[in-house]
């Protein structure tokens, strides 16, 4: 997974292509599980010998993260993590097989029946204001996630570390976590896609810039952030963590986030050289990095593996799609596949549900509905008839030019079966709290990536804030106890399946396509997956939460 392979051929969509022009649809992400590099089957990361440090990368991102970094009152989506990750350290990580092993933490066990957890913390960690990382700081941080820190109010992590009832300190590095009920991932909450990294206290106690005054253990430190601009950040000299030769990491002295909205401009600055590394989930964007690398014009880093999948979100609280007729009714309405091949250009694996291939809970046919525009025009017939309302409804997208296009297909083939569709834009910022608001009936989303089912918990349990969809349904809920609950890998894919054709059967989501995460960087720009984790492991495969930039480096 870490080394650099040619990337798959592109698929020839002429047609497809001159479609795109004319109608428009949404680019939210899907695809092949592979990591780029040069032509002709070399390794371009190999050919570049080791590491050599020093050097600058301009990184850049598909938005901003206005919101700031106090990150227990955090809504970080991948731009503002990716940033994250550069800055703050968590407890744990995720390696290739999705286990998630020690990171800040020395040891993260649990006892017998996974209701009490110790910490360890690794010692000799200091943050970026030279203050020491201990148990203190730790307990503190987690009680702030989850809304026990005077000071504190986060929005989103008071639910999702519900089900934690204590949290104490045993030692000077020592942590004991208590939870309510036998809960054996919770060792992947300590990494939460990134969004759980430790601030130090003087951030944490900050009560006026908190989001703006960013101090965390990383491999960089803040210098400056303009929004919508730029965020520097430099070395942090002290960092605790080397390679596997005994290197000092990070081998970057400065990295700098550029937020670019738009793909087509964002691809255009890597090749301009305006900047040297960008990540991007556009079937657009990625066409075109994919002839760049065969050209040998940049380095290409490729994964779907631990995907999250794009979709349409329904407000099942709110008419029309309290009514599961109308939620069939989109379903049946939309060639999926036919969207692939115009807007996504044949790149992308359509969805059959929430979990992508090689995930617990997947299925090849979860059972949801087929592309049928006659069933689609019956169901809208029937919904009118027993409401005595038109199935209308308005679609909220982030505003970029790519998945504005997608959403204008779905509001297409919507129309076509007889309903009355919509458009709303917003910032991709904006989304999360829009989501949170729940004055909204249809939201082009990106979610759930892989790794671990039980991080779905949050998102799907009834009453759950982040529950954006305001799913309300006893049986699911029961799985998901049932799923956090059982420690057991047969019993855990038997639930997930169960939850998998669950959500076909209810449409609680019009499912689109997994999403492939790109790196493209220059030619002279490499390490986009890191270093090997201090257990010796091999790092996380999938880049739907962003990656660690503690190991990329600048050849010299």
């Amino acid at each position: 997974m870490q080394s650099l392979t040619p990337t798959k051929k592109r698929w020839s969509l002429l047609l497809a292509l001159l479609l795109a022009v004319a109608m428009v649809a949404a680019a939210c992400g899907g695809g092949d599980d592979e990591n780029g590099g040069g032509g002709e089957g070399d390794d371009p990361e190999e050919a570049a010998g080791e590491p050599t440090p020093g050097g600058k990368v301009i990184y850049g991102l598909e938005a901003e993260n206005s919101g700031g970094w106090c990150l227990a009152e955090g809504q970080l989506a991948i731009s503002g993590i990716q940033v994250a990750r550069a800055i703050y350290d968590t407890l744990t990580v995720p390696n290739e097989k999705a286990e998630y092993v020690p990171f800040l933490a020395e040891t993260v066990e649990p006892n017998e029946d996974f209701t009490e957890w110790t910490i360890t913390i690794r010692e000799d960690v200091k943050f970026h204001d030279g203050t020491d990382l201990n148990a203190e700081v730790v307990k503190n941080n987690l009680d702030a996630f989850r809304g026990q820190y005077e000071g504190r109010n986060p929005l989103l992590f008071t639910f999702v570390l519900d089900n934690v009832t204590d949290v104490q300190t045993t030692d000077d590095m020592t942590v004991v976590v208590t939870t309510e009920t036998p809960w054996p991932s919770f060792d992947a909450y300590l990494f939460s896609s990134g969004r759980l990294g430790i601030m130090a206290q003087a951030q944490l106690d900050d009560a006026d810039t908190c989001d703006t005054n960013l101090i965390g253990t990383g491999p960089f430190k803040k210098e400056s952030w303009t929004v919508n601009e730029s965020f520097v950040a430099s070395k942090n000299e002290d960092y605790w963590q080397k390679d596997a030769d005994g290197n000092q990491l990070p081998y970057l002295d400065e990295i700098e986030f550029r937020p670019i909205v738009e793909g087509e401009a964002r691809v255009n600055a890597l090749l301009g050289g305006d900047i040297n590394a960008m990540h991007t989930s556009g079937a657009e964007q990625i066409d075109a990095l994919q002839i760049e690398e065969e050209n040998g014009a940049i380095n290409l880093v490729e994964s779907t593996e631990y995907a999250e999948v794009s979709y349409g979100m329904f407000n099942t609280k709110q008419a029309p799609f309290d009514n599961p007729i109308a939620r069939q009714a989109a379903a049946y309405a939309l060639d999926r596949d036919t969207l692939n091949d115009v807007r996504n250009l044949g790149l992308f694996d359509m969805a059959s549900g929430p979990f992508a291939e090689g995930e617990i809970g997947y299925l090849e046919d979860a059972g949801f509905p087929e592309y049928d525009l006659e069933k689609a025009k019956e169901l809208v017939a029937q919904y009118e008839q027993e409401t005595g309302e038109p199935l209308a409804f308005t679609l909220t997208t982030a505003n970029d030019a790519s998945t504005v296009a997608t959403a204008q297909y779905i509001q297409e083939s919507a129309e076509q079966a007889g309903m009355d569709v919509s458009l709303k834009q917003v910032e991709q910022a904006a989304l999360i709290n829009t989501a949170l608001g729940g004055d909204w009936q249809a939201m082009s989303w990106r979610n759930h990536p892989g790794g671990n089912p039980d991080s779905q918990y949050v998102w799907w349990k009834s009453g759950m804030p982040t529950n954006f969809g305001g799913i309300n349904d006893p049986e699911l809920d029961e799985l998901l106890d049932q799923g956090r609950a059982t420690s057991d890998e047969a019993e855990r894919q038997e639930i997930y399946e169960e939850i998998n054709r669950l959500f076909s059967e209810k449409v609680y989501n019009l499912w689109l396509n997994w999403t492939q995460w790109d790196v493209g960087t220059a030619t002279d720009v490499f390490g986009v997956f890191g270093p090997q984790l201090p257990d010796g492991s091999v790092p996380f495969g999938g880049l739907a939460t962003g990656h660690s930039v503690s190991g990329m480096w600048v050849q010299q």
